[in-house]
């Protein structure tokens, strides 16, 4: 008797061992349906070329998802992210334009977008964690102060990127899309920030910040440090998203907020803090992209997409959502 009943029990622990280890499982699996169905509405979607195009288009909301992620490990959020996409974006093609848009120029402007982007991730998480307000309500009054900043630098959408950007982020590399060299590159710097110090004391801060900081934690600078990071791949994103629009839009980043915490959210990561994985909103943000494709591929009408689209991302959430609680019990 003893060994029929421990058995099953021990099954049930490995099972909740190994979903409390990878918590973006469940995403996954719902990864890999999405890819199922596209191939099966439209199997192009699923060659190399199809792939290619996938990952050039949501690449800037990938990164933009690890930027709300560490964030969220603190239990703060950030709802000037996609602001701060804006705000880079027009910042970066108006100097490339006044430089010239040599390869020389155009490399410096990406410079100075890294140190806006570093710098809107500062005040957010001095006005945060240093002033301590609310994270919803100061990000969200922030975003309107990048945006208004963004519309002072580009008040009209449409200047274009130079050629020597666009057609490198867009183009090949010894017959490999360089967005593929982006991606490794990408991959990189998310293994070795995984093993920083920083990454855990976010999660420490996010899990119980009182404890955190009574073993001697400096919680603020954690979370001011978080916001900075956030920040720098919000930068990095509106790269990403200028290289695939290859046009300056002061309202370009305005859905993307949003789209990144659904992200964070499918991917297995607690909104309270001190749980989750970078990889499981890049997964998160993959299956947006998949169901916004999806829904395109089944012919939805025009004026329906909007609507089966929220749906879609609320069906795959309530999916992730359960059959994890039901892992993890």
């Amino acid at each position: 008797m003893s060994i029929t009943v421990a058995t099953p029990v021990k099954k049930a622990g490995r099972v909740k061992q190994l979903f409390e280890r990878f918590p973006f499982l469940p995403a996954l699996v719902i990864l890999v349906v999405l890819f199922a169905l596209n191939g099966i509405y439209q199997p192009r979607s699923i060659s190399f070329v199809g792939i290619t195009g996938l990952t050039k288009t949501y690449l800037a909301l990938m990164m933009l998802a690890v930027a709300q992620t560490y964030v969220v490990f603190a239990g703060d959020i950030d709802l000037s992210a996609g602001a701060i996409i804006s705000l880079v974006n027009v910042v970066i093609i108006v100097l490339m334009e006044q430089w010239g848009g040599s390869g020389l120029s155009v490399v410096a402007a990406l410079g100075v977008g890294l140190l806006v982007g570093l710098a809107c991730g500062v005040v957010n998480g001095f006005v945060v964690a240093g002033l301590r307000l609310q994270p919803i309500v100061a990000t969200f009054a922030t975003g309107i102060f990048f945006t208004g900043l963004a519309l002072y630098v580009l008040p009209v959408a449409g200047t274009p990127a130079p050629a020597a950007f666009w057609r490198t982020y867009g183009g090949r590399i010894l017959e490999i899309p360089f967005v593929f060299y982006a991606v490794i590159v990408f991959a990189i710097v998310l293994y070795v920030l995984a093993r920083t110090r920083l990454a855990t004391q976010l999660l420490a801060v996010g899990d119980d910040a009182q404890a955190a900081f009574q073993s001697g934690l400096p919680t603020t600078a954690i979370r001011i440090r978080g916001y900075a990071l956030c920040g720098v791949f919000a930068a990095l994103a509106a790269f990403c998203i200028t290289g695939d629009t290859a046009s300056g839009d002061p309202l370009v980043g305005g859905k993307m907020t949003l789209f990144s915490v659904a992200a964070v959210v499918l991917g297995g990561s607690a909104l309270s803090g001190g749980f989750g994985t970078v990889v499981g909103s890049v997964i998160g943000a993959l299956i947006i992209g998949l169901i916004n494709s999806l829904v395109y591929f089944v012919g939805t009408p025009s004026e329906w997409q909007n609507l089966v689209q929220g749906i879609a991302i609320l069906a795959a959430l309530m999916a992730g959502i359960l059959v994890g609680r039901g892992a993890r019990r």
